[in-house]
């Protein structure tokens, strides 16, 4: 689903984006950074806050867009319905 279309931040992974946010709180929190350098660490931590929280948005739009379609199939009869397992009771 890769668009030639897409910015940079919209071609950087979930995993990516988290491995590199962590990289960053990492560093501000060494306090090893001058003033300047910790704002653009932090300014890059935001921008990668909003590339995994958009990820996560889409994600969620995904499980909701199965879950109704898996409820309007049960309620319409083309589904199997969801039933707990059974539970077996051990003998004591």
């Amino acid at each position: 689903m890769t668009n030639e279309n897409q910015t940079p931040d919209e071609k950087t992974t979930f995993e990516s984006a988290l491995e590199q946010l962590q990289a960053s709180v990492k560093l501000l929190e060494s306090g090893e950074l001058n003033l300047e350098q910790a704002l653009r660490c932090f300014e890059d931590g935001v921008r990668l806050t909003r590339i995994c929280q958009n990820h996560l948005s889409a994600a969620e739009q995904r499980v909701d867009i199965l879950m109704k379609g898996a409820t309007a199939e049960a309620a319409a009869g083309c589904a199997p319905a969801l039933q707990p397992f059974p539970q077996n009771r051990a003998k004591e």
